[in-house]
């Protein structure tokens, strides 16, 4: 099976919610931006990376807006699932932006990143990181991959929401890059469902659009 959830910002709690008590070995829990557990390199983070990594079930996530970019830059990248990834170690996965993954006979696209809106209150390279915001690269590569997909994929993973979900959750919010990009894209690409979950809400929107944060949702991957 495969799950979804939002951000975590390295809390150790959320590896123990009794929600993931039902995973099993072989599932997939995919988290949708701010994982924060690869952040200053302690000890202590460490030891608790290596405790992912005797999970039964694997986790895969997207880089949000909060992450040490610098951290994450050291890893190799390899493939995974048809699209490139980098392996932190056998249970922990980041998927990087503008892929497609082919996970129980499904397809999904990925595309993390998103413009802090508290930088002038961050550090750069200790609490913030300019690498947060996709280059144009990423994203020209992301429509690449999506156009020769015929611009059809199963689910759209994505740290920010696009402009439609965003504009409905907050019509007074300012749209940030990513979320204007991610327009384009919910104009053009025909999808299931698409998750994001920077806003920290736990919120389905219309039929195709869902905020994730700390529940733990099944991805109905079977033909229905």
């Amino acid at each position: 099976m495969i799950y979804v959830t939002g951000d975590m910002h390295g809390d150790p709690g959320r590896l123990s919610d009794p929600a993931l008590r039902r995973l099993k070995k072989g599932d997939i829990l995919l988290v949708c931006g701010d994982f924060g557990f690869v952040w200053d390199g302690t000890a202590a983070e460490q030891k608790l990376l290596r405790r992912i990594g005797k999970l039964k079930y694997t986790i895969a996530f997207l880089d949000g807006r909060h992450e040490n970019f610098d951290r994450l830059a050291a890893y190799p990248t390899e493939e995974w699932h048809g699209g490139q990834a980098q392996i932190l170690n056998d249970r922990l996965v980041h998927l990087l932006r503008g892929e497609i993954y082919t996970l129980e006979g499904r397809t999904f696209f990925t595309f993390g990143g998103g413009e802090s809106d508290d930088r002038e209150f961050r550090v750069p390279g200790k609490t913030w990181w300019p690498e947060e915001m996709p280059t144009e690269a990423e994203m020209r590569h992301g429509i690449d991959r999506l156009a020769a997909a015929d611009n059809r994929v199963d689910y759209i993973l994505t740290h920010m929401p696009a402009r439609t979900a965003a504009a409905r959750l907050n019509p007074r919010s300012t749209m940030d890059g990513v979320s204007l990009f991610l327009g384009g894209i919910e104009d053009t690409v025909q999808c299931r469902e698409w998750y994001f979950g920077a806003l920290h809400q736990d919120r389905v929107i219309g039929s195709r659009r869902r905020a994730v944060f700390r529940e733990i949702v099944p991805v109905e991957t079977e033909p229905g």
